[in-house]
C-alpha cells in the first residue's frame, strides 16, 4: 500500500478551472448540438426573417423601384407632349363670318382639338371671361381678317400653343391675323412656372416636416402636433413668398395672400401625411406620396394648363391639395379682383378631413406622451 497522499481514495486530479469549464461544456455539447443544431424549419425561417430588418428593407426597395418609375412616368405622361383637348375661346358676336369660320377650323384641324367657342356680345364681356379665367382666348373679326387675343397668364403653354397655330393657320387660309398678349405673365417667369414651383415647395416641405416632426419630436401629443404643423408651415409660406419677391423678385406677390395660400398648402400637406400614419404607420409615405406627387401635382396646371392635361386628370387635379393651391396662387398673383372660394374650399375640406381622422383615431398615432397626473408629479 502506497502512503502517498491521495492514491488510496483515487482522489480525481485537480485541474485548471479553465479546463473544468472546457469539460463541463463538452458534456453538455450533445444536448446542446440537439436543441438548436437541428435544421430549421420552413415557418421557423419565416418568422426569423419577419422579425429581422430585412423584410421591410426588402419591401422598400421593390417600394422605391416603383415609385422611381411611376414617378417619371406620370411626369412624362403629362407633361412631355402636352395636347389640347379642347381650348374655350370666346366670340365676340356670331362666328359665322367667313374668315372666322376659315381660321376656327383651320386651328381645330392644326390642334387636333376643338375649340370651344362661346358667343358674347361685347369685348368687355369676353375680357370679363378670361380675367375669370372662364376662357383662355377672345376670337373676333378684323376687317377681312380676324384678331386673336390669347392669355398668358391663363395658361402659358396654351397661350404659346395658339399663338404659333394661330400665325401658320392664318397663312394657309389666306387669312390675315393679328395676335397679341392681353394677359402677360411677369417678365420674371417668362414660361408661367414660377407659381408651380413656390406650390411644389410648399406641398413637399409640408408633409417632410410633419414625417420630421414623426422621427424627431414623436412625444408631441395631437394638440401639439396640430400646432407646431401650422407654426412651420406659417413660416415656411412666409420663406418662399419671401424668397421669390423679395430676393429673386421672379413675381409681384401680393404677399399676405400668397403668403397665406402657402402656409395653408403647407399645413394641409402636413396633416394629410399625419392622417395616414396615424391609419398605416411607418407605411404611410406611400399613400402621402402617391396623393399629393404622383397623382396631384402633374394634375395641378401648374406647369402645363388644364387644357393641355389628360381631361381626366385636368378635372381630378382641382379636387386635391397641390392643383387647388395653384389655382388660387395664380388667380391671386395675374386676375387679382377675381379670386374663387373653390380651391379654398378644397385646401380646407382635406385640411379638416386630416385632422379630423387624425384626432379621432389619435389613440392609433405612433407617438405622443403619458401626461403625469397632478399628485403624482407633487409626489
Amino acid at each position: 500500500m502506497s502512503d502517498q497522499p491521495g492514491e488510496q481514495g483515487h482522489e480525481p486530479e485537480h485541474r485548471p478551472e479553465h479546463e473544468q469549464g472546457s469539460a463541463a461544456e463538452q458534456e453538455r455539447a450533445p444536448e446542446l448540438h440537439g436543441a438548436h443544431g437541428r435544421p430549421l424549419t420552413g415557418a421557423e425561417k419565416w418568422a426569423a426573417f419577419k422579425a429581422s430588418p430585412f423584410l421591410p428593407a426588402l419591401v422598400l426597395v421593390f417600394i422605391l423601384a416603383a415609385a422611381a418609375g411611376l414617378f417619371a412616368g406620370s411626369y412624362t405622361y403629362t407633361m412631355a407632349n402636352p395636347t389640347p383637348r379642347h381650348v374655350p375661346t370666346a366670340v365676340i358676336g356670331s362666328p359665322d363670318a367667313p374668315q372666322e369660320k376659315a381660321f376656327a377650323a383651320g386651328m381645330e384641324k392644326a390642334l387636333n382639338a376643338s375649340l370651344q367657342l362661346t358667343e358674347y356680345a361685347t369685348y368687355a364681356e369676353a375680357r370679363k371671361a378670361v380675367d375669370e379665367q372662364e376662357e383662355f382666348a377672345i376670337l373676333r373679326a378684323r376687317g377681312k381678317g380676324v384678331e386673336l387675343d390669347v392669355s398668358g397668364a391663363s395658361g402659358a403653354t396654351v397661350a404659346q400653343l395658339l399663338a404659333e397655330s394661330g400665325e401658320k393657320v392664318g397663312q394657309a387660309v389666306g387669312v390675315d391675323v393679328r395676335i397679341r398678349d392681353i394677359k402677360p405673365l411677369h417678365p420674371g417667369d417668362p414660361r408661367g412656372l414660377a407659381l408651380f414651383y413656390i406650390s411644389l415647395a410648399a406641398v413637399i416641405i409640408g408633409f417632410v416636416g410633419a414625417i420630421q416632426l414623426s422621427v424627431h419630436a414623436r412625444a408631441l401629443n395631437p394638440a401639439e402636433r396640430i400646432a407646431f404643423t401650422a407654426v412651420y408651415a406659417l413660416l415656411g409660406g412666409f420663406a418662399i413668398a419671401a424668397v421669390v419677391d423679395w430676393w429673386l423678385g421672379a413675381l409681384d406677390l401680393p404677399f399676405v395672400e400668397s403668403w397665406l395660400i402657402l402656409a395653408l398648402t403647407m399645413f394641409t400637406s402636413g396633416m394629410v401625411f399625419t392622417m395616414f400614419n396615424t391609419l398605416m404607420g411607418r407605411w404611410a409615405m406611400i399613400p402621402t406620396w402617391g396623393l399629393m406627387v404622383l397623382l396631384g401635382n402633374p394634375s395641378s396646371g401648374g406647369a402645363v394648363s388644364w387644357p393641355l392635361l389628360p381631361s381626366a386628370l385636368g378635372h381630378i387635379g382641382r379636387w386635391l391639395p397641390p392643383g387647388a393651391s395653384v389655382n388660387a396662387q395664380h388667380t391671386a398673383v395675374y386676375f387679382g379682383g377675381h379670386q374663387h372660394a373653390f380651391p379654398f374650399l378644397v385646401l380646407a375640406a382635406w385640411a379638416l378631413l386630416s385632422c379630423a381622422v387624425f384626432w379621432g383615431w389619435r389613440h392609433r398615432h405612433p407617438g405622443g406622451r403619458e401626461v403625469a397626473p397632478a399628485h403624482a408629479a407633487a409626489t
